[in-house]
C-alpha cells in the first residue's frame, strides 16, 4: 500500500509556487547583450595629413572610418579648446593623450590645464628622454616623474599611463629595467599602455606580459609588425614601412586581444605609422570586426 504524502503548508505551497515562477520568469527573460569593445584611432597615425591638409581635412577623413573614440598626440598648432570643438563637430570623443616627459617633468600643471580642457580620461607618456642605451638611474628617474604626474592628475580625477616602447628590456636583476618600472611605479597613480608592435620587436611575448601585470594595463595600440622583420632589438625604433594591416603580421591578434579582454583593458587604438595608413586603417578596422570589436 502506497503511503500517503504529508500535506504542505500554506507558506510551503506558497514558496514553491514563488520558485516556480521565478524559474518561468527566468526561462522567458531576454539574453543581456555583451557591449562589444571599441576600436579607436591614434591620430598621430595621420601626422603627415594634419601637417599637409590640416586639423579639419584630416578629421574629415578620420570620421569617414567610422571612428568615434581617438588618442592624441598634439594639436597641431590649435589651442585644447579648439581642437575639441573639431572633434565635437565630427562626434569623435579625445579619451587619451601622449604629452612629451619634458612636459610631465618640468609642467604637470600645464598638461592638466590642458587635459582638462580637451576632456580626456587618460594622459599618457610615451617616451622617456634618455642616453643611448636606457640604463636603471634613467628608469628610476621616470619612475618618480610618473609618481608624481599621477598623483597631481588623480586629484582631477584624470589616470596617468606609460607606453614602453621596447627600449625598457635591458636586463636589470633577475628580470629588465621594464620590470622595474612596473616595481617603481604606484599602482594607484601610474597604469599601463601596451603597443603590441613594441612588446613584439624586442622579442618579447605580449600576452605573456598583459598575464604578469594584469591590474596595470588600460590602453592598448594595435600595430602589428611585418613577417620576417627581425626581433630581439632594444632601438625602440623599426622602419616605419613594418607597420602593417593588423592580422598580417607576425602577431598572434586573437590571443592577444583575447587575453587583453580578460585583463580588463578599457581603450584600444590602431596606431598605424606606415606611409601606407590611409589604405591600411580600413583593412585593420575590419579585422577587429571579425574579432568582435565595435
Amino acid at each position: 500500500m502506497m503511503k500517503s504524502l504529508p500535506l504542505l503548508t500554506a507558506s510551503a505551497i506558497g514558496l514553491l509556487a514563488g520558485a516556480v515562477l521565478l524559474t518561468s520568469q527566468a526561462a522567458d527573460a531576454p539574453a543581456v547583450a555583451v557591449e562589444k569593445p571599441t576600436t579607436g584611432l591614434q591620430l598621430y597615425s595621420l601626422r603627415s595629413q594634419f601637417k599637409l591638409r590640416g586639423v579639419a581635412w584630416t578629421l574629415d577623413q578620420v570620421k569617414s572610418f567610422g571612428v568615434t573614440e581617438v588618442e592624441l598626440a598634439g594639436t597641431y598648432d590649435q589651442t585644447p579648446e579648439q581642437f575639441k570643438g573639431e572633434l565635437d563637430k565630427r562626434g569623435l570623443k579625445a579619451v587619451s593623450s601622449h604629452f612629451p616627459f619634458g612636459r610631465l617633468k618640468g609642467d604637470i600643471a600645464g598638461v592638466v590645464k590642458d587635459a582638462k580642457a580637451l576632456g580626456l580620461k587618460y594622459v599618457g607618456c610615451a617616451w622617456i628622454d634618455h642616453k643611448d642605451g636606457f640604463d636603471e638611474a634613467e628608469c628610476r628617474e621616470a619612475a618618480s616623474v610618473f609618481n608624481k604626474a599621477g598623483e597631481a592628475l588623480a586629484k582631477e580625477g584624470i589616470t596617468f599611463f606609460y607606453h614602453p616602447h621596447g627600449y625598457e628590456f635591458v636586463p636589470h636583476g633577475e628580470g629588465t629595467l621594464f620590470d622595474l618600472l612596473f616595481a617603481e611605479t604606484k599602482p594607484e597613480f601610474v597604469s599601463y599602455q601596451m603597443d603590441v608592435l613594441w612588446i613584439v620587436f624586442p622579442g618579447q611575448d605580449p600576452v605573456k606580459l598583459l598575464e604578469k601585470y594584469s591590474n596595470r594595463w588600460k590602453l592598448m595600440h594595435l600595430k602589428d609588425l611585418k613577417k620576417g622583420v627581425a626581433t630581439g632589438s632594444l632601438s625602440g625604433k623599426t622602419d616605419l614601412e613594418n607597420d602593417v594591416v593588423l592580422g598580417s603580421g607576425q602577431t598572434n591578434y586573437p590571443a592577444v586581444l583575447e587575453t587583453a579582454k580578460k585583463v580588463g583593458v578599457k581603450h584600444y587604438f590602431i596606431e598605424d605609422e606606415s606611409p601606407s595608413v590611409m589604405e591600411q586603417v580600413p583593412q585593420s578596422l575590419k579585422y577587429m570586426k571579425s574579432q568582435g570589436f565595435e
